[in-house]
């Protein structure tokens, strides 16, 4: 499967393409229509390797240099150039309250009270 892939991209290289039909294995049930791709796979399969390998070593630029043998600028220009072709949505992230150790280093330095932290580590 992954072969067949990278075969389509290589086919369609840059240009946007859309899927019409899906059929899964072994069921019998076929579906047609036209269908976007979601953004991962509008990428070309070397750079859908490269966002896997990425999630796999949790975002360790240690590991990408030496997985594909490149300077710590290269992964970061890779980074870059992919990043810049996917449409990215914006998440809105609410300030979340501190963690029960943030509150333990604030007691420990004495910085609030027993209490003032055992009424943090309760919210």
């Amino acid at each position: 499967m992954a072969n067949e892939w990278h075969d389509l991209t290589d086919l369609t290289g840059d240009r946007e393409f859309v899927v019409t039909g899906v059929r899964l294995r072994g069921s019998g049930i076929a579906i047609e229509g036209e269908f976007d791709l979601p953004p991962l796979a509008g990428l070309r399969y070397e750079d859908q390797v490269f966002v896997g390998e990425f999630v796999r070593c949790h975002g360790s630029i240690k590991h990408m240099e030496k997985a594909f043998g490149v300077s710590y600028p290269t992964i970061k220009n890779r980074l870059n150039r992919i990043a810049a072709q996917l449409q990215l949505v914006q998440i809105d992230v609410e300030p979340t309250s501190e963690s029960r150790d943030e509150v333990l280093d604030l007691l420990d330095r004495g910085e609030i009270t027993a209490e003032e932290a055992a009424e943090r580590i309760r919210r």
